[in-house]
């Protein structure tokens, strides 16, 4: 396994981050049981789920499932548990967002729910206009100081917002800020190029990077749709962006690499990039995942992907002026 260190924190977490979404949904308990156990001894320590996963209708299901595992398993202290807050829970007009009462709810119902007394790291899901940052970093500085979450995180937060969490949080004192970011990022969505990913590297945030495989269209999409393995409305996606995915399954078949495992290792050679989530529905899945780890990109390589794949061309405001 390879490691490093969340953002500018200490904590040190695995390249690959276990995402739990599908457990419970897609995934029997039994099956998310083995999928954690074998993560683990691989050397995967980063897990992340959310208050909101679980399925229609079952909103806590995955984190109830990864807390059993988590007792059953006795390997609390051995897991960066990261979690999130927004999406509404219930019908209550305050059981959504980042307020300082909702946040107060939703934290107690995350570790009922997931059998300990505290949080590594605790996501806001979403960017919350209607909720002043003073009033989030108060709520965020009483659970830190209480013990229930040692680290503050955001996901799908613009590159100013980032900025704004975290000059706010120096200007009340708080002591770390937002110290990562869950971003939308892989091969066929780049956009974080532009602001996010240096805001990130300028605040010290790690960016953890979600549907890396672009909704499973990085992972041999052409092929398996030839094969007749895709739904119709897979197929439709496929065709419309079938030149680029040709290309690139090609490319893949050229290098000797599965394209999923592939586009995985691109995630771990770009910079401030802490690392992919990756949302195993069965086992197999995971191992081909961590096969991502054993995969080099040398430099005339990832210029080819650039080529099949372009970036927005850097960061702002270089990218579309002088």
């Amino acid at each position: 396994m390879q490691y490093t260190t969340l953002g500018r924190t200490g904590v040190t977490v695995s390249r690959l981050v276990l995402g739990t979404m599908n457990f419970g949904p897609e995934t029997s308990e039994k099956d998310s049981f083995a999928i954690m156990d074998s993560a683990i001894e691989s050397g995967i320590n980063f897990f992340d789920t959310a208050n909101r996963y679980g399925g229609p209708g079952h909103a806590g299901r995955t984190e109830e499932i990864v807390g059993r595992w988590l007792k059953s398993s006795g390997k609390r202290d051995n897991v960066v548990l990261a979690t999130k807050v927004y999406g509404g829970m219930s019908e209550d007009p305050n059981a959504t967002g980042v307020s300082a009462k909702n946040i107060r709810v939703e934290v107690e119902q995350s570790l009922r729910r997931l059998g300990t007394d505290y949080i590594d790291l605790y996501q806001m899901h979403h960017i919350d206009r209607s909720v002043p940052w003073e009033e989030l970093w108060q709520a965020m500085d009483q659970l830190v100081t209480a013990g229930k979450v040692l680290y503050v995180g955001s996901s799908n937060f613009a590159g100013w917002h980032l900025a704004q969490a975290n000059e706010a949080a120096r200007r009340r004192g708080t002591t770390l800020g937002l110290v990562s970011e869950q971003s939308k990022y892989s091969l066929l969505t780049r956009d974080i190029e532009l602001e996010v990913l240096p805001a990130a590297r300028a605040y010290g945030i790690g960016v953890i990077s979600w549907s890396p495989l672009a909704g499973g269209l990085l992972g041999g999409a052409v092929a398996k749709a030839n094969e007749g393995r895709r739904a119709r409305a897979d197929q439709e996606r496929v065709a419309q962006l079938e030149p680029q995915l040709t290309a690139w399954e090609d490319l893949c078949a050229e290098l000797g690499h599965a394209p999923g495992d592939a586009a995985l290792a691109w995630h771990l050679t770009r910079e401030g990039v802490t690392g992919p989530i990756i949302g195993p529905r069965t086992m197999d899945q995971l191992d081909g995942a961590r096969r991502a780890l054993d995969i080099e990109l040398d430099e005339a390589t990832q210029a080819r992907i650039d080529e099949i794949f372009p970036g927005p061309g850097g960061p702002a405001p270089e990218a579309y002026a002088w």
